[in-house]
């Protein structure tokens, strides 16, 4: 038998642009109902109304249907796709929120009467670089004029309430968001009335899943081996593939459907003021249950894990059940994570709830929404809730258009604005070499791209597997820049903006959005000098890490790249003119704080918050490692 490391095989082309393909392919199959927006992966309905709450929704892409496929009357009026599991950029963003708004300062287009129209609804998931993005795009909207809100779905029980900074993940929940938000902008309700329902069912639906293996993304050089071969599954791994609350040996599907139930009730919701926290449904309440596959478990295996939950949700209490009556129940691909082999389970009681129940049941004609086949009462064909269970059944069964056009000025151009060259050349500059510094930059990017086997390595051990991709996807943009002239080195406000221009073009996820952030930063910092030497660069170089830090929540031991940086600027700080600091001194700094990670068995930022202890210890967080590589490429250049 081969011992080779098995080779990862997908249905795809260049995975570069594979976002790109799949979003044709969708076009081919709904040309009536679907159109993309010019020059961002953005995908809208058809009809596009300003006289009604739109809701976008979106991030990473890998867990299709979701959201494209909730596009449609009753639900999303546009998703806006990332790469592979990476949160969309700005740009993109601010780009749909545009083409679903009205332009505040077009007279001639319908408004309600105060320059918003209907508005427009984010639905985020609770990931770091979704909330930064979606987050700067509502700020951005806002002050256009434009009416935008932003909801944050953090359904997830896998990980303690109060985890790091983060919280707790936005999953397959977050559908159910969609559903309630869609059908009552359909029904005319207002903005803040839109967002009080997404908020009620946000705040209220809970969910877990469990995974027998964990996924490999497309473009990845080796299998995500992690549960492959082994007895064991994982209860709580995310839909990015991050490690869950606990593997345990494999178990059967009642067992483990036991565990996720009661893990789901006990988790809780926040009660009335006087409550605090209760659970997230009691005895006796009508639930609505969504059983989500993952992406590669069998429909056989789906029906049975469906069997298993509503039988334990409607059995009696003395039978070990919870004496629930499921009304509502989905089950399908509905949030999925490529061809994870595992599952998930949402749950909601709608007992206190009931306006909930009715927008779950209004008609949308999004592709990819299965309605609820509601049970109906014994003595009426109405299908309003239950008065029996699904499960007394089974026991005496057991006793069977044409796009619309977006004008120019709603668009969002790819590239950002041309500055004029040589714009600052008045701010003069010391120590600072064209050549030199393309030569480091070259050094730094090749550098990354040769180590993307590693860095992929340890980020599908401590996070989803793309930090390595996501790093050299960045890596060889920058380096196409320089070739072509678009990344200009004479001068340093230049070059970390247009730094910060292919970041924000190539990278994607909370690490693009965190380094456009820091080469953003310095750039204009140093656009604030009057002379650009060696201390301005430590102090533009310190002040973009320290906004890093600010807009992204993490310090030093959270286990980021801030494990780097943060040491690397220390150095700066400690030295002086007559004992100036090297590359080397910065670079040795940034690798041993990388490499210092490998020992901090708690992460409280990043997706690595959500692991183990047993999880993160051995393994150095990549974002820290990337950073070590690339001060060290420089070093070593110079």
């Amino acid at each position: 038998m081969s011992t080779d490391t098995p080779i990862p095989k997908k249905f795809i082309n260049d995975p570069t642009h594979a976002v790109s393909e799949f979003i044709s392919g969708l076009l081919l199959q709904y040309p009536n109902k679907l159109q993309k927006l010019p020059n961002h992966n953005v995908i809208l309905s058809s009809n596009i109304r300003y006289d009604k709450v739109n809701i976008l929704s979106g991030g990473g892409s890998g867990h299709e249907p979701s959201h494209a496929g909730w596009i449609g009357e009753g639900m999303l009026t546009g998703a806006i796709l990332g790469g592979i599991f990476a949160s969309p950029p700005v740009s993109s963003i601010l780009a749909a929120i545009r083409a679903v708004t009205p332009d505040p300062t077009d007279g001639n287009q319908p408004t309600d009467g105060g320059g918003g129209g209907g508005g427009c609804l984010l639905i985020v998931k609770n990931y770091t670089g979704d909330r930064l993005n979606f987050g700067m795009a509502t700020e951005i909207a806002c002050g256009e004029g434009r009416n935008v809100r932003m909801v944050v779905v953090a359904d997830d029980t896998a990980l303690e309430r109060q985890k790091g900074v983060t919280g707790a993940r936005g999953v397959a929940g977050t559908i159910l968001v969609h559903k309630v938000a869609g059908a009552a902008a359909q029904r005319g309700y207002d903005l803040e009335r839109v967002v009080e329902v997404a908020s009620n069912m946000a705040d209220r639906v809970r969910s877990l899943g469990v995974a027998l293996n964990a996924v490999t993304i497309p473009g990845a050089t080796v299998v995500n081996d992690r549960l492959m071969g082994k007895n064991v599954m994982e209860i709580g791994m995310g839909i990015h593939g991050e490690a869950g609350r606990l593997q345990m040996p494999w178990k059967k599907a009642e067992e483990v459907v036991s565990i996720m139930i009661r893990t789901i009730c006990e988790y809780g919701i926040d009660g009335e003021e006087t409550e605090g926290q209760v659970p997230t449904f009691e005895k006796g309440d009508e639930l609505c249950v969504v059983v989500n596959n993952l992406g590669g478990t069998s429909n056989f295996e789906m029906g049975i894990l469906t069997n298993s939950v509503v039988k334990q949700l409607e059995s009696d209490v003395d039978m070990g059940g919870w004496d629930c009556t499921v009304s509502r129940l989905y089950v399908g691909s509905f949030m999925t994570s490529f061809d994870m082999q595992g599952a998930s389970v949402s749950i909601i009681s709608l007992t206190r709830m009931r306006h909930l129940r009715e927008l779950l049941d209004d008609y949308t004609d999004a592709p990819a929404w299965q309605a609820s086949d509601v049970v109906q009462q014994e003595d009426t064909t109405s299908t309003s809730t239950t008065s029996r269970k699904r499960m007394e059944m089974l026991t005496r069964e057991e006793k069977d258009s044409t796009p619309m056009q977006v004008s120019s000025s709603q668009q969002v151009s790819t590239t950002s604005a041309k500055k004029e060259a040589n714009k600052y050349n008045d701010i003069p500059v010391v120590g600072f070499e064209s050549n030199v510094l393309e030569k480091a930059t070259l050094a730094a990017c090749n550098s990354l791209m040769e180590s993307e086997p590693i860095l992929t390595k340890y980020d599908t051990i401590v996070g989803d597997g793309d930090c390595g991709i996501t790093m050299e996807r960045g890596a060889k943009e920058i380096i196409s820049r320089i070739n072509s002239k678009l990344i200009d080195t004479s001068h340093p406000v230049e070059f970390f903006e247009n730094l910060a221009v292919a970041i924000s073009a190539s990278m994607g996820g909370t690490s693009g959005i965190l380094l456009e952030i820091l080469f953003r930063k310095m750039s204009t910092v140093l656009k604030s000098k009057t002379l650009i030497d060696g201390d301005a660069m430590k102090n533009a170089f310190a002040q973009g890490v320290n906004a890093l830090s600010f807009y992204g929540g993490a310090s030093l031991g959270s286990r980021t790249m801030l494990d780097a940086l943060l040491p690397a600027v220390e150095v700066t700080k400690t030295t002086s003119s007559s004992v100036p600091c090297t590359w080397t001194d910065v670079a040795k700094a940034a690798s041993e704080g990388a490499m210092a990670t490998a020992s901090l068995s708690k992460a409280s930022a990043g997706r690595s918050n959500y692991l183990s202890e047993e999880t993160l210890r051995g393994t150095p967080d990549p974002g820290a490692v990337a950073v070590g590589l690339v001060l060290s490429a420089i070093a070593t250049s110079l």
